[in-house]
């Protein structure tokens, strides 16, 4: 039978990592997830206005298709700098490509963006914005066990009218697999349903892992396109590329780049059941997957079991999206 990890958390997967950093100042963040050595990963990107970097490298007819880390940050395009740091960090510890001896280690390093620029926090950094530090701090904090709600990439995150922030889940498949999600709610749909209490996601959560509030109370349809709780409803507040889910789903099974595509096409369904509306021009919605294996997936199996991950992907990241909300 399937049930969360220990730790319902994405560090249920073996071999990762994950690590906060935050400056109160300007209440924004970043938050790192290390890969170890590297594994197969790749992204999907559904949102309208993203803020990626290296996504490239992680395309399957392309040369690596593998990664080190994976950086989610605020600050919009200055956040970008936060990779810098983490690379720095990780290339100090050995860890990245050799394609020399004598060479730097080169790790690789993708990074997505939420804009938080417009909260309370002072942005006035002039030449220096504080992300590549903070990728850096969040490297030294990684661990296995790690803080939801407003920390990290989430401190500064809005969740349609309220708070959004960091949340993570796993779920063991019961033969050895195990899938887990992270995320960076940000969005300018609403992750609760017209009653301002339910979760769109409250089908799929594990006891009480956002609350336990269980679904509405009476009939509740979901007639109107832009609900009350979200930023849609006042267009005022909308505009293009200001909003964003970043997420990382990952599993323990020994899968390629090309595998690991599907699995982060068919996670972003998660998105759409936890977030109403999702994919908007507002947003800029990326799902990277990871697979840090070593769990054997047989010629004969792989592609049922790669729709048995990418199913459990999508309702890891669902209930993520409802847990950092709630823990925000």
């Amino acid at each position: 039978m399937t049930h969360p990890g220990p730790l319902n958390l994405i560090t249920d997967v073996p071999g990762l990592a994950v690590g906060h950093a935050v400056d109160e100042r300007v209440q924004s963040g970043v938050t790192t997830l290390l890969c170890g050595e590297g594994c197969p990963a790749a992204v999907d990107v559904r949102g309208g206005g993203p803020g990626t970097r290296e996504t490239e490298a992680l395309a399957a007819e392309n040369l690596v298709g593998r990664a080190h880390a994976i950086v989610l940050a605020g600050g919009s395009v200055f956040g970008l700098g936060a990779a810098d740091g983490v690379a720095a960090a990780l290339s100090a510890r050995g860890v990245g490509l050799l394609l020399r001896a004598p060479d730097l280690p080169i790790p690789i390093v993708p990074c997505a963006v939420l804009h938080d620029l417009a909260n309370p926090g002072d942005k006035h950094w002039g030449l220096e914005p504080p992300y590549r530090r903070l990728g850096h701090e969040s490297v030294r904090a990684a661990a296995r066990g790690f803080a939801l709600g407003s920390v990290g990439a989430g401190r500064g995150a809005v969740a349609g009218l309220g708070k959004g922030g960091i949340g993570s889940a796993s779920i063991d498949l019961g033969d050895g697999v195990v899938v887990g999600a992270l995320v960076a709610v940000n969005c300018v749909g609403s992750a609760l349903m017209p009653d301002g209490r339910t979760y769109w996601a409250w089908p799929f959560e594990f006891g009480a892992e956002f609350g336990g509030r269980g679904g509405p109370a009476g009939e509740l349809r979901a007639t109107e396109p832009f609900p009350q709780q979200s930023r849609l409803a006042e267009f005022g507040r909308a505009q293009p590329g200001a909003n964003t889910t970043l997420a990382v789903v990952a599993c323990n099974a020994a899968l390629d780049t090309a595998a690991c595509k599907r699995i982060a096409m068919m996670a972003q369904d998660g998105i759409a059941r936890a977030i109403r509306p999702a994919h908007t021009p507002f947003d800029g919605d990326t799902v990277f997957a990871l697979a840090a294996g070593p769990v054997h997936v047989s010629a004969e199996t792989r592609a049922l079991q790669l729709a048995r991950i990418g199913a459990a992907a999508a309702d890891c990241l669902a209930r993520a999206i409802a847990r950092g909300v709630y823990a925000a």
